[in-house]
């Protein structure tokens, strides 16, 4: 009788293979780091902390650490996967190296917060120029997404506190410029804060936006061509105040809680001021209208704002609110970028959905979990996530085309850099040979021939 053979080939394993790399693809984000200057801005930002006898510097450790949460790693012991393999990698520190290194930084407190930051705004600007037609701000405008999100502790550590979702742990609030259709996103400012802290803190969100206007270059830290978008959580007086203060002028479309007043409104608008929304293809939007208000119910707020409302069928199964009427789910936000169709500034601020993206390719990248226990601690492992986001967002923008500049870090790990390659030594040089089936070769040897035709940092 024939042995069945099984559903998969069996092979024999052995341990004496040489000159052979894991996650060789990963020689994308360490070209990315070496071409935007990325390593020295920050072993530069971290110099004051080196000893003067110490064997490795700061600003690599703390490169290798964004490295391995790049490649999904969620804790500073992942280190070891970039230790594994030198001839990629180079020298990485021991973990009690690594650990020292954040207890220091965490003891200088927001002064070694400020030179990271201070590093990574000063690299953004190098990187937007050299992404010119495909940077965020391409068109003359930037678009920063405020959001928060909670992230459970399963363990007690330094502020962690019951949550509104009933959940234990903490609650950041983030910031991400929006790349558009064509691109993912980078992090810009995350904010850490206990669980227990509100949604809709102004004094939270003009922090976090505070963090995320002075990454962007200078041009944009003020004036019209910023927008600032966030759901109701941001929709306060406060805080709208501050994004329209005089002087510093910034575009903002902000999501509004339905009050009764609004909600008064809504039932008083002729049916001929609703007007059809859109879709991003300039379709029309089946079951969804918007208007504008206006009246006393702009009464308090900044001169300038507009007040838009939309009324949608609810989907099959949702259950409706009190503020919705007739029975169409209502949502209300807040504008003040003037003459502008209602329909195409309601798409507009739709599509800051793309941060509750963001925030999934951040909680895969790092932020599933603070690993930590003391705050100051944690702020640094923040830290690091940017940058690691930070470069899972450079590197697609700079090497990548097509679909493959819109991949998720999850996408990313699974087909370009978990490729394996040969480390092969001839004469004075090192070359390393990707596997020639690995269907996705060409775009991880496309995206170096790219990064190789960009200039060095100076």
């Amino acid at each position: 009788m024939k042995q069945p053979t099984g559903s998969y080939p069996h092979v024999r394993v052995r341990d004496d293979g040489r000159a052979v790399v894991s996650q060789a693809g990963s020689v994308l984000l360490v070209e990315t780091a070496r071409k935007i200057g990325l390593d020295r801005a920050i072993s530069a930002a971290l110099a004051p902390w080196r000893k003067p006898r110490a064997v490795h510097d700061p600003g690599k450790v703390l490169l290798d650490l964004a490295l391995a949460v790049a490649l999904g790693g969620d804790c500073l012991a992942d280190v070891a996967l970039l230790r594994s393999e030198p001839a990629v990698f180079g020298p990485v520190a021991s973990d009690p190296t690594v650990s020292r290194l954040i207890d220091t930084l965490a003891t200088a407190g927001g002064k070694a917060l400020t030179a990271i930051r201070a590093a990574r705004a000063e690299v953004r600007n190098h990187v937007w120029k050299l992404a010119a037609g495909r940077a965020p701000d391409a068109d003359g405008r930037v678009t920063v997404d405020l959001d928060g999100g909670l992230v459970i502790a399963h363990s007690d550590k330094q502020d962690a506190a019951p949550t509104w979702k009933k959940t234990y742990g903490h609650h950041p609030l983030m910031a991400f410029v929006d790349h558009g259709p064509g691109g993912t996103g980078e992090p810009v400012a995350a904010l850490l804060r206990p669980g227990n802290a509100g949604s809709n803190t102004a004094a939270d969100h003009i922090s976090a936006a505070r963090l995320a206007l002075a990454q962007l270059p200078k041009k944009y830290r003020r004036g019209r061509q910023t927008l600032i978008r966030c759901d109701s959580a941001g929709g306060t007086h406060e805080f709208v105040a501050w994004l329209a203060q005089r002087g510093r002028w910034l575009s903002y479309s902000v999501g509004m809680v339905i009050t009764d007043a609004i909600h008064q409104h809504v039932l008083k608008v002729p049916a001929s001021a609703w007007t059809p929304a859109v879709e991003t293809d300039g379709e029309v939007r089946d079951g969804a209208w918007v208007a504008e208000l206006a009246g006393d119910v702009l009464d308090g707020w900044p001169k300038g704002m507009r007040l838009i409302v939309r009324r949608e069928r609810p989907h099959p199964g949702a259950q409706l609110r009190i503020t919705d009427a007739d029975g169409m789910r209502i949502t209300c936000f807040a504008t003040n970028t003037p003459d502008r169709p209602i329909a195409e500034l309601e798409l507009r601020h739709r599509l800051r959905a793309r941060a509750e993206d963001r925030i999934r390719a951040a909680r895969s990248t790092g932020l599933r979990n603070l690993p930590l226990h003391h705050t100051a601690q944690n702020g640094i492992w923040l830290e690091i996530v940017q940058i690691a986001l930070d470069l899972l967002a450079w590197m697609p923008m700079l090497a990548l085309t097509g679909q493959a500049r819109l991949w998720e870090p999850r996408r990313l790990r699974f087909r370009l850099f978990s490729a394996a390659g040969q480390l092969v030594t001839t004469g004075r040089r090192r070359i390393l040979r990707l596997a020639r089936h690995w269907p996705w070769t060409g775009e991880i040897t496309g995206a170096l021939e790219r990064l190789t035709l960009l200039p060095n940092p100076g």
